[in-house]
């Protein structure tokens, strides 16, 4: 998965498109000037790939919502408990609402997902922080599998990020390589349950690992082992979802390598599609010489994720479901 410059395609990225590996797109907000421009856009990317592509955006509400103008203004997930006066039924109705509301809108530009909810807890990392539901696991359940509810009932699926947990170290992945060193048996019984809850409950269909290091379970960094993602993740949660790589340019993910050694180690750790994002010329190496190979599961997994309904921004105003969920919002 591989992002592009502007608000159209170039013929270059018309041309890396049609490449056999490029298998997903990520949009940004320099890709965005209105839902009509951003509609037309991920048409031209489809008709460009010729096959199934799976185009995805982080839309999560807060301040990491990609579209603005003429999009609902989605809160932040950690302002939802507040909002609602911590009445959690109340909060779970608004966090299904907002659930809907985003897939909504995000799918009637011609997006497949939004790659939500965080399933982190709020406790001392900057870069999550009012991103999660709340600092208590139990409360983070709740108010994401409310949410996860609102996407799977317009048809969006839903990806649950930064397995097993970002929001209990302080560094930010982007900028450096996190160490969590707390025990096993301390990340089991606070970080990892919403995580597991979800899986059990069949909420998440996806899942995106963090650039974190768990000393006390693997050398490696959630996204590039493969205890993590097969032993822990498929074997003993029985996940059998897509399994996304964090951006491979992050800073937490250099540790491995360059971009050809990072994507060749992500995936046989187990993840079935790289995301390689703001670096074209990463993009055109990894693509031109990692060793990577098109899974038969992978694919099969991901085609699970493209949307099968055919909602339009033009008629979405009169949808009653956009309706009462942006006057819920509203209030």
């Amino acid at each position: 998965m591989l992002d592009v410059h502007g608000t159209s395609l170039t013929a270059e990225d018309k041309e890396i498109l049609e490449h056999p590996l490029v298998g997903g797109l990520i949009l940004f907000s320099r890709n965005y000037h209105s839902p009509d421009q951003v509609s037309a856009l991920t048409k031209e990317i489809r008709q460009a790939a010729n096959a199934d592509i799976l185009i995805a955006v982080d839309h999560e509400g807060g301040r990491v919502q990609r579209f603005r103008e003429q999009f609902s203004a989605i809160p932040a997930m950690g302002d939802i408990w507040l909002y609602a006066d911590q009445n959690i039924e109340v909060a779970k109705t608004l966090a299904k609402h907002c659930g809907m509301l985003m897939a909504l809108e995000v799918q009637a530009v011609g997006i497949d997902i939004s790659f939500a909810p965080v399933l982190d807890i709020n406790d001392i990392s900057v870069v999550i922080g009012d991103r999660a539901f709340h600092q208590t696991p139990e409360l983070v359940i709740e108010l994401a599998s409310a949410f996860v509810d609102g996407m799977h009932q317009i048809g969006m699926k839903a990806t649950g990020k930064h397995f097993p947990g970002h929001g209990s170290v302080q560094a930010d992945s982007h900028y450096s390589l996190p160490i969590d060193g707390r025990t096993k048996a301390e990340i089991y019984a606070s970080d990892l349950l919403p995580f597991k809850s979800l899986i059990t409950s069949q909420k998440v269909d996806a899942l995106m690992p963090a650039h974190i290091v768990f000393p006390d379970i693997d050398e490696n960094a959630v996204g590039f082992s493969s205890y993590w993602l097969q032993t822990i993740l498929r074997k003993e949660l029985a996940f059998d979802g897509v399994i996304f790589s964090d951006d491979l340019s992050m800073k937490g993910a250099t540790a491995v390598g360059g971009y050809i050694e990072c994507a060749e180690a992500a995936q046989q750790a187990g993840c079935d599609m790289l995301l390689i994002c703001n670096n074209r010329q990463a993009c055109v190496d990894v693509i031109d010489n990692a060793n990577i190979n098109v899974e038969a599961q992978s694919e099969i997994r991901l085609r699970r994720l493209l949307k099968t309904n055919q909602l339009s921004w033009s008629t979405l105003h009169d949808n009653p479901v956009w309706q009462s969920s942006q006057q819920f919002i509203d209030k």
